[in-house]
């Protein structure tokens, strides 16, 4: 196994590591106003029912459309299933209600956000499937 090399590095800098997933549009409307933002901060909280967490600061502009309207319009049609994050962490908790996905490609390529103001694009697609119980698919 190959070992590197580590340093000390600074803990309020370690989000370059824990990133990289792709970048989505998150679009809000709440009382005859409208916006859409850039998020890449997000993750996947349950499976049944479908539950996404995504954090947005208090200080974007949609934060408020989006903690007063409690939906959310994507791919993925959303409403909020716990709102008790929000004012502590700007911490979100969506049901996912209705889900929209082109049928080309099967595995396209998305945008990740890295920190410090690097992007990369996703790579190929290698499949490990025969590694997985099928209960854990």
């Amino acid at each position: 196994m190959k070992t590197f090399k580590k340093r000390d590095y600074p803990v309020s800098e370690i989000r370059r590591y824990l990133e990289p997933g792709p970048i989505v549009l998150v679009s809000s409307a709440w009382n005859g106003k409208f916006n859409i933002m850039t998020m890449g901060w997000h993750m996947v909280l349950g499976f049944s029912p479908s539950r996404v967490g995504c954090y947005i600061w208090n200080e974007n502009h949609s934060f408020e459309m989006i903690r007063r309207s409690k939906e959310r319009y994507a791919n993925f049609e959303c409403r909020l299933a716990d709102g008790r994050q929000i004012a502590k962490h700007g911490l979100f908790i969506w049901e996912v209600v209705k889900a929209h996905v082109a049928t080309s490609p099967k595995y396209p390529e998305t945008f990740h956000y890295r920190g410090e103001g690097v992007f990369m694009i996703s790579g190929p697609s290698i499949s490990l499937r025969r590694k997985f119980k099928p209960e854990n698919l």
